[in-house]
């Protein structure tokens, strides 16, 4: 087994390299979010700390890209083509599997369907370029430090430990579709009460109820109180995205510790596979007409 080769690696490399990738793949992702949020926000879709989709990326790359790494512009292009076709794939089969989409590029640029997104495509190649001429030579450094023997038992004990974690984030993601649908519906019923609760901080009312019109028409002239207006719409905004999350966060903990770790590590779990859902629709009912 050990000896079998995929396009002239070993499975024995190719193996190290894999959990190597996926735990280098959560520190940078897990990093960068908690960075972002101000919070430690567990990434992946496995509890441990791997990213699978970057063992499998930083693999699939290295592969396919190997013949053509001597060629920088050749290596950088096809770092673009190679990932980005692996994130979309991998979006459809999320997607399709567990009806809910682990992220969503909606709100950017350039984005298709929402599960890519040119920017992050070209920073893919980037990705390629460093990966042949800094990363990869460390790692395999690395798997060349211990003996093969404790390499082998390690891939194994933690081969093993990752597919019972694999499986039971999977049992864990079917579930959290059954009920995410569930959940909205009990968070719209409750978006009046929470609106009305956050209005009354928000004190807008309360600011302007005793201004004739022609005093109201020069405070709206006035900078400064449209300031702080914007100002408490926004902190109103936040308070009403954290609120909703609380809740969510609530509702998950009550299917165990890896719905609650999803919800809480991708707050927008539902919302790109729900458009896309609602603009498929939509067409085939265009199309009806």
């Amino acid at each position: 087994m050990w000896d079998f080769t995929i396009r002239g690696v070993d499975i024995y490399h190719i193996l190290n390299w894999f959990f190597i990738y996926s735990f280098l793949g959560w520190v940078w992702e897990t990093g960068y979010v908690s960075a972002k949020h101000g919070k430690f926000v567990n990434r992946g879709f496995v509890s441990g700390p791997f990213c699978t989709i970057y063992g499998v990326g930083a693999l699939s790359v290295y592969l396919i890209l190997k013949p053509v790494s001597d060629n920088l512009f050749l290596l950088y292009v096809g770092g673009v083509i190679v990932a980005t076709a692996l994130e979309y794939v991998t979006a459809v089969l999320m997607e399709s599997i567990f009806h809910t989409s682990w992220w969503d590029y909606s709100d950017q640029k350039y984005n298709f369907q929402g599960r890519i997104c040119l920017w992050v495509s070209l920073g893919w190649g980037v990705f390629a370029v460093a990966l042949f001429r800094i990363i990869h030579p460390v790692v395999e450094s690395i798997v060349g430090l211990y003996p093969v023997i404790a390499g082998k038992i390690a891939v194994t004990a933690i081969g093993i430990y990752w597919l019972v974690d694999f499986c039971f984030s999977a049992v864990a993601a079917s579930k959290l579709h059954a009920r995410i649908p569930v959940w909205e519906k009990s968070l719209d019923e409750m978006q009046n009460e929470i609106v009305m609760k956050i209005r009354e901080k928000m004190g807008i009312a309360e600011m302007v109820r005793d201004l004739s019109l022609d005093s109201l028409k020069e405070r709206l002239e006035d900078l400064e109180f449209l300031k702080e207006i914007d100002k408490r719409r926004s902190s109103v905004t936040e308070e009403f995205a954290a609120e909703v999350q609380k809740r969510k966060e609530a509702m998950a903990s009550r299917l165990g510790r890896n719905a609650h770790r999803f919800v809480r590590s991708y707050p927008h779990l539902n919302r790109g596979y729900r458009i896309r859902k609602e603009r498929h629709l939509k067409n085939r009912k265009d199309k009806k007409n």
